[in-house]
């Protein structure tokens, strides 16, 4: 859904809304992945969508990575020449992953160089009001396409099947189901696509590239703002009137599901909070 140009400039900071993860006021989505808008609120600006399908063959799309590479280097790239490149070169076959945290920079900075850009939301069930929230507000004030991505089983439907609170007893397999095998499904038809990692945030992404090539999907990667470190990202977002999480600011430096997301003490690792106690620090998608 197209914001207006004054809704691009004017509209401050949104903030989310509390409460429990089951109650929230954000779209409720049914076992058919039908996008069902709350009674108190209009319908969110997001949907299922189709994806446009691959043209180029791997051959090829590995040849645009060595020739981004080439361009780019693989540190201290610029976010905005990134993304023109990739605007121009992917047009409707560039897709950006956003979990509606920190990362909403990211879709607002590639909807400057490709307007209604296809935005990958990973709805698994057990996010935050206030995630799901983030999620509404940036779609209705931004002009991307939020596609809410929905996993093969409702939360009952896995419970019944795997017993209530996997993600306590097997994250692994919880994540790969709610999380990897949707987007897995939904990048099939794209050629691209953008993400919001950082280098800074695991030793796992601290080599990342600017482009790289995504062996697991089998196509281009683009990590544009992969040098920006969580001030960078914030001022941004402030600057430029993007709406973030509002558990950014209160304890939660990276937000996942709520189950498997706690507040970080002063001093720990900004990612400490996630699958705390497991010894787990991916859910599986950049792996």
């Amino acid at each position: 859904m197209t914001a207006t140009d004054s809704q691009l400039t004017t509209r401050p900071l949104a903030a989310g809304r509390g409460g429990d993860p089951a109650a929230s006021s954000a779209a409720a989505l049914d076992a058919r992945g039908t996008t069902t808008p709350p009674a108190d609120s209009a319908a969110p600006a997001t949907s299922q969508g189709v994806s446009p399908g691959r043209t180029r063959s791997t051959e090829e799309l590995k040849a645009l990575v060595e020739d981004a590479q080439q361009r780019f280097g693989t540190r201290d790239a610029d976010p905005d020449e990134v993304l023109a490149w990739a605007a121009e070169t992917f047009g409707r076959k560039l897709a950006v992953a956003c979990s509606m945290a920190s990362d909403t920079v990211v879709p607002a900075l590639v909807s400057t160089h490709l307007k209604n850009v296809d935005v990958l939301f990973l709805e698994t069930g057990y996010h935050f009001p206030e995630t799901l929230q983030t999620r509404d507000d940036f779609a209705r004030d931004w002009p991307v396409n939020v596609r809410t991505l929905l996993p093969e089983l409702t939360v009952p439907e896995q419970d019944a099947k795997y017993g209530a609170q996997l993600h306590d007893r097997d994250p692994g397999l919880c994540c790969g189901m709610r999380k990897v095998a949707p987007l897995d499904k939904a990048l099939a038809g794209y050629e691209a696509w953008v993400t919001g990692l950082r280098r800074e945030e695991t030793p796992h992404r601290a080599n990342a590239a600017p482009v790289e090539w995504d062996e697991h999907h089998q196509m281009v990667k683009i990590n544009a703002i992969v040098d920006w470190t969580f001030d960078h990202v914030v001022a941004y977002a402030e600057e430029n009137l993007v709406v973030v999480n509002p558990l950014l600011s209160q304890g939660y430096p990276s937000i996942g599901c709520a189950p498997c997301t706690r507040k970080v003490a002063p001093g720990e690792d900004p990612r400490a909070g996630r699958w705390s106690g497991v010894g787990k620090t991916e859910c599986g998608i950049h792996l």
